[in-house]
């Protein structure tokens, strides 16, 4: 039976408290679009070993990404984690605290922060960075956010090489702030011109690199026209472990940098939890939001760390604040950072050297197969592929025979007409067996 510990009796009781007279009215505010029309399809109550049944029957319909050749990657990524990251994190003094509201007293979280931002800092080429978001796709949403403040403009250019979710979120959170998004048409060969439709109406220009399809972009040429224009530049990655072989995006003229930063020390935990990476230059710290570790000495001299220009909901008004983002993901950042610390500046250098050799001898071999052309001039760990017929059929003919061959176009625009098109991702994790799977299965199902 469903656990109710309140009476109707209750209920009439809290919602007279309240001053409304149904449960409906507390969503008034909520878009009438956002609502469910009728109750969700499930069955309305099962015992609790009947849901284990249920879920253990779901999960063993899986195919995990361990178990066959795996190429899926579309902004999450399999990359190997030492066992002594996941070790690390379990100690109980990591896994058991949480952001910290008493900064004077959680040193220690404070201090693994204050590496964390150190380390996203020398990645992105950028002045500072923040002690995360929680993922790429929100980090760019209040990347956005930030831009309108600095440049008191309303106004973004989302690029067509935009990951489809991130440039989802980004048109959900302006819609619901008023705010203009122009989204470019898709550009699988990244040639767009972005610079022609930027102008003094413009707030900031949103450009990934690598992109959606894989494509390596050059900034520099797009950053000098934003600035020129009185905009700013939205560097956006979702593949973190690029930024150890590619020119970073403050190199190029960035002015704010944000992405993804699961590759490093987080498995792909079926699509979370995640850490967004945020980046920017010294000069629009104070727009920056989530929180900022800082270091400091105490008043005998120690070497010590504090929250510094916390312009959050919490500590502020919240009409002052510069972000409603309630957490930093801890825990995931804590991951990256003890992953990155034990890599080194060459460990992560030969590790991204390793996923584009790995990526290139795959796309070397398919370019040999008939009715397959590779698309990219250029690419880290993923490319795009052009196949006959439907991609999303191949796929699902590939994984019969074991290979789970990447993602097609048409799952995240489904309206684009690229319904011919395949996102494949190869890292390290990729054997010589694994890519000569994949031309066997591939040439098996065309």
């Amino acid at each position: 039976m469903r656990y109710l510990p309140l009476s109707d009796a209750d209920r009439k009781a809290m919602l007279a408290t309240i001053g409304v007279d149904r449960i409906e009215d507390l969503y008034a505010d909520a878009p009438a679009s956002a609502l469910l029309k009728e109750p969700l399809d499930l069955p309305r109550y099962k015992s609790e070993l009947e849901v284990e049944r249920i879920f253990s029957h779901l999960s063993a319909r899986n195919t995990p990404a361990g178990r066959v050749p795996f190429f899926i990657g579309s902004g999450a990524y399999r990359h190997h984690v030492p066992a002594s990251v996941d070790h690390l994190i379990q100690r109980s003094e990591f896994l058991t605290s949480y952001t910290p509201y008493q900064p004077e007293i959680s040193q220690g979280t404070l201090q693994t922060l204050f590496e964390f931002q150190t380390q996203v800092a020398l990645l992105t080429g950028m002045d500072v960075a923040n002690a995360s978001m929680y993922d790429g796709s929100t980090a760019t949403a209040e990347a956005v956010l930030m831009a309108h403040r600095l440049t008191k403009r309303r106004k973004a250019l989302l690029s067509g090489g935009l990951h489809p979710h991130y440039a989802e979120v980004v048109q959900t959170v302006s819609r619901l702030a008023e705010d203009e998004t122009i989204a470019m048409a898709p550009d699988v060969s990244g040639t767009e011109d972005v610079i022609a439709s930027i102008d003094e109406t413009v707030s900031c220009v949103v450009v990934q690199t690598p992109d959606f399809f894989g494509n390596l972009r050059d900034l520099t040429k797009i950053a000098d026209a934003c600035h020129r224009h009185g905009a700013l530049l939205v560097a956006v990655f979702t593949e973190a472990v690029s930024l150890g072989l590619l020119t970073p995006p403050g190199a190029m003229g960035a002015d704010i940098v944000v992405g993804e930063g699961q590759s490093i020390g987080n498995a792909l935990n079926f699509g979370g939890p995640y850490v967004g990476l945020f980046a920017t230059r010294h000069d629009y710290v104070r727009q920056m939001p989530g929180r900022l570790a800082g270091e400091s000495v105490d008043a005998d001299g120690r070497r010590s760390f504090v929250l510094t220009l916390s312009t959050r909901e919490q500590h502020i008004r919240r009409d002052k604040a510069t972000s409603n983002i309630c957490t930093n993901s801890g825990l995931c950042a804590l991951a990256f950072t003890i992953h990155l610390t034990l890599l080194g500046e060459a460990g992560l250098t030969r590790l991204a050297r390793l996923n584009h050799a790995n990526a290139v001898a795959l796309a070397e071999m398919l370019e040999r197969v008939p009715s397959v052309d590779v698309l990219n001039k250029s690419f880290f760990n993923e490319f795009t592929l052009r196949v006959r017929g439907d991609a999303a059929a191949l796929v699902e003919k590939m994984a019969a025979k074991g290979v789970l061959a990447g993602v097609p176009v048409s799952r995240l625009l489904p309206k684009a007409g690229l319904d011919d098109l395949l996102l494949v991702a190869s890292s390290e994790t990729n054997t010589p067996e694994d890519r000569a799977a994949f031309v066997a299965a591939l040439e098996g199902s065309l």
